[in-house]
């Protein structure tokens, strides 16, 4: 009996020795805007609190990317998911990733989601979604919005929601509810009835617009744009951000947590894009 003990704790000693140690996943995190045409996202779109903030999470600060790709296109075309693809494949290869974490923002999620959801359609895509450990889809219009609708209607939101969905391009035309439903359930994976994303797809939603000149929260993001995502909340449900109906956030994927329920502040549309209320730490943390 001591013989066996000794024996195997010889060949324990042995293998300990002579086993190869395994090399860490090299982490990376890229940020994944929404519509809109970006040529610096980084200033424009997230702004350098949010993204250094973030970046502060990774042990090689190196491996961020913040993507500029043109998203005023539908989510498939070689502007929108093609170029979103491409800018992916370089960064995973030029800093070795094997571990990436994507951090969408609103129609961002859309087309991360055409690649999740579609991988013979780009000989790029598999090796992409192989390298990502999950999708942090923070306000992701996954069933799109009604100002969707209205901006295409040609109506007063044209005017008021230039700044944030742009005018009558077709993303916008994607984000109608029906146009969503549609692609929801015949190409897109993640809603109700439909098979699984193969990688996480974890919703962060906001749930309300503080816009009070007298509440310090409405300040944060820019006055200005909070004012205008009050305005349109009248014509979304109660439960919104001011841009996306909250059943819109959390249709696709996992439900990862409401504003309050975490930030103990509600985050609109604008906000949730921004270093507002400790969203950036709570990204920065689940790297």
């Amino acid at each position: 009996m001591q013989r066996r003990i000794r024996l195997a704790f010889v060949l324990a000693m042995l293998m300990a020795l002579f086993t190869v140690p395994a090399f860490a996943a090299v982490t990376g995190v890229a940020l994944v805007h929404g519509t809109g045409s970006q040529t610096d996202a980084y200033n424009d779109y997230w702004q350098s609190s949010m993204v250094e903030s973030i970046r502060k999470g990774l042990s090689d600060p190196n491996n961020l990317l913040v993507v500029n790709c043109d998203f005023t296109q539908y989510m498939w075309d070689s502007r929108a998911a093609g170029c979103l693809a491409t800018q992916l494949t370089n960064f995973i290869n030029a800093r070795h990733i094997d571990d990436l974490v994507v951090i969408t923002h609103s129609n961002g999620g859309n087309v991360m989601r055409w690649i999740l959801s579609n991988p013979t359609w780009d000989s790029r895509y598999p090796n992409i979604i192989a390298k990502i450990r999950w999708v942090d889809a923070v306000a992701p219009s996954s069933a799109g919005t009604p100002l969707a609708d209205a901006v295409m209607n040609g109506n007063v939101f044209e005017a008021s929601l230039g700044w944030l969905l742009g005018y009558q391009n077709d993303a916008v035309r994607q984000q109608q509810v029906s146009w969503m439903a549609y692609y929801n359930q015949n190409y897109l994976l993640g809603t109700s009835g439909r098979p699984a994303l193969p990688k996480g797809f974890w919703d962060v939603v906001g749930t309300d617009v503080t816009s009070s000149p007298f509440n310090s929260d409405s300040y944060c993001g820019g006055y200005s744009l909070n004012v205008g995502l009050e305005l349109t909340q009248n014509w979304l449900d109660s439960c919104s951000d001011g841009f996306l109906n909250c059943t819109s956030q959390s249709a696709a994927g996992t439900l990862w947590f409401k504003d309050k329920n975490v930030l103990g502040k509600t985050l609109s549309h604008n906000q949730s894009r921004r270093a507002c209320f400790g969203i950036d730490t709570v990204l920065r943390n689940d790297l």
